[in-house]
């Protein structure tokens, strides 16, 4: 076995960031000090973006955001949070993720999650659909939403899609997303029991499927059509909708914790197998960790040091654990020893030989290492620790994401020594007493 000796260099990595938005935009800087009195008590309708300046698909989203805000100027109001700076306010509001876009309608203490697309025409959409809600709203002489979008004793019920004939189509048959739809009656007793564990259970499935599974509510007193249509005769009923399938009826318990865990075998079912990707440059880190909960990452021996059989061993083993937690929707990456020297510093991997893994938690910038064996059993136990709250953490090193090097692919080929090159000695005079030493 060659021996690898690595030098191992300690560094910080101080980020430098800036604001997405500045006084010269249409949108409205949003602080703490300002937001209770240009929105909460403002009679203007509010689509208020919560971002983190360091956030790739924030950064994505600031240009859409700006056309969207001159576009809608002196009709609808566009604000922006720096919920990285302003963590309360973020808190405040139930902000777990970023961006995460909020319409501050009738109901200022009590928004609306926006549900629409990133781009400039899909924001002005969204805007004047929930501008003309609002309109409708007072006509009716109502102060904010109707039905799973009011207060009401069980809290805000604002992650179940309050569902329509004119908007039903349009959101579940032609979506790609998995759909758990409540059909209602305001007068049932059945019905009110359920609401909290409904909502309750649309925010945890919304969260752990990134809302690739949603819940939605229809007021069947209300809106008949749809009622009709799927054959509803008692309340609550609960169908379940997949693009180009015909609707089949739910008939699990009725408990938060039976909804969660339908709609998470729904999700298992119908989710691609999750990619192993190899760390080949900064953004494939960076993309993997932000957008998951953790990212799972291992670094394998040389390739000098296994050969392919060897590796694509280790990597076996990698993807059926990326598919056994494929529910968790976590990243999963590797890469070999010696080619990231910083995130093997920044993970202390070093000490403990190779092949060594790591999960991150990139918002909270903590770690954990796999203590046991690198094999199915000694990785599902240490994800089966994490994924119930267990096992011990320590923060990243330099409490930053470590710098990340450019490198090539492995080609899936067993790895080559570097050819030696030949020296001519004829024509070197070699020293007589050097010639008469006896070896």
């Amino acid at each position: 076995m060659r021996l690898l000796l690595l030098g191992v260099l300690g560094c910080s990595l101080v980020l430098s960031v800036q604001a997405l938005y500045s006084s010269t935009d249409d949108v409205v800087e949003l602080t703490p000090s300002n937001f209770n009195r240009e929105v909460i008590q403002s009679d203007s309708l509010w689509l208020v973006e919560f971002y983190a300046p360091w956030c790739g698909h924030c950064q994505s989203l600031a240009p859409e955001w700006k056309k969207a805000a001159t576009a809608l100027k002196g009709i609808v109001k566009i604000g922006a949070v720096d919920a990285d700076q302003h963590k309360s306010l973020g808190g405040q509001y139930g902000v777990r993720g970023f961006p995460t876009i909020k319409i501050f309608g009738g109901n200022k203490n009590k928004p609306d999650e926006y549900q629409g697309g990133r781009t400039s025409q899909a924001i002005v959409d969204g805007a004047m659909n929930a501008l003309r809600a609002l309109v409708k709203d007072r006509l009716s002489g109502k102060s904010g939403g109707s039905g799973y979008n009011k207060q009401s004793g069980g809290g805000s019920k604002k992650d179940v899609v309050e569902l329509t004939d004119d908007n039903f189509d349009k959101m579940v048959l032609e979506s790609d997303d998995v759909w758990l739809v409540e059909f209602f009656a305001p007068w049932c007793g059945h019905c009110k029991n359920l609401e909290p564990e409904w909502a309750a259970a649309a925010t945890d499935v919304k969260e752990q499927t990134k809302g690739r599974v949603r819940l939605g509510a229809v007021d069947a007193t209300v809106h008949q059509v749809v009622s009709s249509r799927y054959g509803i005769r008692g309340f609550p009923t609960i169908k379940i909708f997949k693009k180009g399938e015909e609707p089949e009826d739910y008939q699990g318990g009725r408990s938060r914790k039976d909804i969660v865990e339908r709609a998470l075998d729904l999700f298992s079912d119908n989710a691609p197998p999750p990619e192993l990707l190899e760390i080949l440059n900064e953004d494939v880190l960076k993309k993997t960790c932000e957008d998951s909960q953790l990212c799972i990452i291992a670094v394998l021996p040389h390739i000098l040091d296994t050969g392919a059989s060897g590796r694509n061993g280790y990597l076996e083993v990698m993807m059926k654990m990326a598919e056994k937690y494929k529910k968790k929707m976590w990243g999963w990456l590797w890469t070999e020893a010696g080619a990231q020297m910083d995130l093997e510093a920044s993970l202390g991997i070093g000490g403990f030989g190779y092949p060594a893994m790591a999960a991150i938690n990139a918002r909270k910038m903590k770690f954990a290492l796999l203590r046991g064996s690198f094999s199915d059993t000694g990785i599902h136990e240490f994800l089966r620790e994490l994924s119930v709250g267990r096992g011990s953490t320590a923060t990243l090193g330099g409490g930053a994401m470590p710098k990340i090097h450019a490198v090539e692919p492995w080609d899936g080929k067993d790895g080559q020594l570097p050819e030696e090159e030949d020296y001519d000695l004829s024509d070197v005079d070699l020293d007589d007493d050097f010639q008469k030493t006896e070896l």
